[in-house]
């Protein structure tokens, strides 16, 4: 089967069954959990979940403690609910390896988009498709970036950011349009949530970090040092 599987974790039922209508409408398979334990034991016993939508506030074993455990062994996109407009917890997701954010109540049409955007783009990469920038080695097939020949562990929006600004090297970015590509949609992020994700970019690449210029009161840029 073709049909990609979606894991959906809320304690609210009514919360699941909104979210997978909309999904099966579209074509995905969904799975559900409503704590969790039980999110963590559909993740190990289905080996072919595409995407996870992860709410926080959960019985047992809440969002954060689920996104820390999947990050130890799998890159697998998680997009998280909440019903906090908490920009800390937002920060925290970030920190954790969350691809988006989402703040109940939301559109289920707009979470839909977010999980295609993310789904295209993790499997939409052309084969074969390595570049070298500066020598760090991006494998937009594989997802994998390599310095040294040593790979380097990105989550799937830190590799997507450092895609977006290795194919946009030396043209200054805004913020507004970092969010508008790399974030897709109509995200309510403000500067921060790019400040975070460069600043664990840039310590992740090491001194290769320092090809992400910043530009006051702007953004950034993308430079290979001579």
């Amino acid at each position: 089967m073709d049909k990609r599987t979606i894991l959906v974790v809320d304690d609210e039922r009514r919360m699941r069954k909104l979210v997978k209508d909309f999904l099966t409408r579209e074509g995905y398979g969904v799975i559900e959990a409503g704590d969790g334990m039980e999110a963590m034991d559909m993740f190990y016993e289905h080996k072919d979940i595409a995407l996870i939508i992860l709410d926080v506030m959960m019985p047992k074993m809440d969002g954060w403690q689920v996104c820390r455990e999947i990050r130890t062994t799998s890159k697998v996109p998680i997009i998280m609910l909440t019903a906090r407009a908490d920009e800390r917890d937002e920060l925290q997701g970030f920190e954790l390896g969350v691809d988006e954010y989402v703040s109940k109540p939301f559109s289920p049409k707009i979470l839909v988009a977010r999980v295609e955007a993310i789904l295209r783009r993790v499997q939409g990469k052309d084969s074969g498709d390595v570049r070298d920038a500066g020598g760090i080695l991006i494998d937009q097939a594989a997802h994998i970036v390599k310095i040294d020949d040593k790979s380097v562990d990105l989550s799937f929006k830190e590799f997507e950011l450092l895609t977006y600004f290795v194919e946009n090297e030396g043209i200054a970015l805004s913020r507004e349009k970092i969010l508008n590509n790399v974030w897709n949609y109509d995200y309510f992020g403000d500067a921060r949530t790019i400040d975070t994700h460069v600043k664990k970019l840039r310590s992740k690449l090491g001194e290769k970090g320092e090809y992400i210029k910043t530009i006051w009161g702007m953004g950034y840029k993308f430079e290979v040092g001579k």
